[in-house]
């Protein structure tokens, strides 16, 4: 907190600042005879009969009575990072979006609508970047409109925790009925030093073949999963050989653009962990990442996935933003509202519920 040049604290926060990152300092009723103070470090998100409501870098809201309130400030929109490659939320976005692709796509705005059969969230989400080109009332409808007609139940990802995240579209959502679901963190770090390590025993192949997809965590992929498994600017799949027929003590999948290479379902074998095979997995997709001219990493991780995180952690990565999926749940009893553009065309896709996201073990 800052100090006034007569040594007090001092409340330099107003409703105006409503969308801009604070700090603020407010003190605690415990019933105790010693005062207490807390600190909270987020977006404002909004500040209405007396109450702020500020978001912080992990999506949780803090609800704060303007009369607790012993200082506040406005800091610098997101911190100054320590390590790893420096990077824009919207780069990040567009770069995880391309390595992930739906079969089915349309956009609204500066939004992109995404279908894959109900084969994860990721794939089955709205990607908001932007303004939707409507009110947001009517933007809304027509996402709950264009997931109906593909019997898929409808996703808003976003994301908080960085320059550029979505706290206050996080806030509108939540007053509208939308639930978070799913919460987990995109990490970046050098790709030089993961390549570094030792990848004994570790083949690449550009498909996934019967093999490899006997270890991948989801069961029975299809047709639609396929794609979203293969889709991406240049992808790769690594795979450990198991015992003779038996499925790989390990797998995973990296997909190179540009400058990024990303990780994704790196999975080991239950009997078989702790041996090292996940980081030779990655080290040798890493390696070939390289190659490609890739020179920074990025994955996606759950934030109570703690066997992961050390294991990234250790190998240099860290947390850039917090990503949420929000889902409409629908109310019956709600009254119906216009569409942006009227209904959402097509035939429906493949059914299937919006699946848990990847789980990087």
């Amino acid at each position: 907190m800052e100090f006034s040049a007569a040594g007090r604290l001092e409340v330099r926060v107003t409703a105006a600042d409503v969308g801009k990152r604070v700090s603020v300092r407010r003190l605690t009723d415990n019933g105790d005879t010693v005062e207490k103070f807390t600190d909270t470090v987020g977006v404002l998100t909004s500040w209405d009969d007396g109450v702020l409501l500020i978001t912080r870098r992990t999506g949780e809201r803090v609800r704060i009575a303007e009369s607790s309130l012993v200082a506040a400030k406005v800091v610098p929109s997101a911190p100054a990072r320590r390590r790893g490659p420096a990077a824009s939320y919207e780069e990040l976005a567009r770069v995880t979006a391309r390595a992930w692709p739906p079969v089915e796509s349309e956009r609204l705005g500066d939004w992109e609508l995404r279908a894959a059969g109900g084969f994860t969230r990721r794939a089955n989400s709205v990607l908001p970047l932007g303004d939707p080109g409507v009110p947001l009332d009517r933007a809304l409808t027509y996402v709950r409109n264009w997931y109906a007609a593909r019997d898929l139940p409808a996703f808003v990802q976003t994301a908080t925790g960085a320059e550029g995240t979505q706290e206050l579209l996080c806030a509108e959502l939540e007053d509208r009925g939308w639930t978070r679901e799913v919460t987990a963190e995109l990490w970046t770090g050098a790709l030089a030093p993961v390549a570094d390590r030792e990848a004994p025993g570790v083949t690449l192949s550009r498909t996934a073949d019967e093999a490899w997809l006997g270890r991948y965590q989801r069961k029975g992929v299809g047709e639609t999963a396929l794609k979203v498994l293969g889709g991406g600017p240049s992808v790769w799949f690594a795979t450990v050989p198991g015992t003779e027929g038996e499925a790989p003590a390990a797998i995973g999948r990296c997909v190179v653009d540009g400058r990024w290479a990303g990780f994704a379902a790196v999975e080991v074998a239950p009997e078989r962990r702790r041996q090292g095979l996940a980081t030779a997995v990655m080290a040798a997709l890493a390696g070939r990442a390289l190659e490609e001219g890739a020179s920074a990493a990025w994955l996606q991780v759950e934030a109570d996935n703690a066997g992961a995180r050390e294991l990234y952690a250790r190998m240099g990565f860290a947390p850039h933003h917090a990503y949420h999926h929000y889902r409409w749940t629908p109310d019956p009893a709600a009254d119906s509202v216009p569409a942006a553009g009227g209904t959402a065309d097509g035939a429906p896709g493949d059914t299937g519920p919006g699946a848990e996201p990847y789980r990087s073990t």
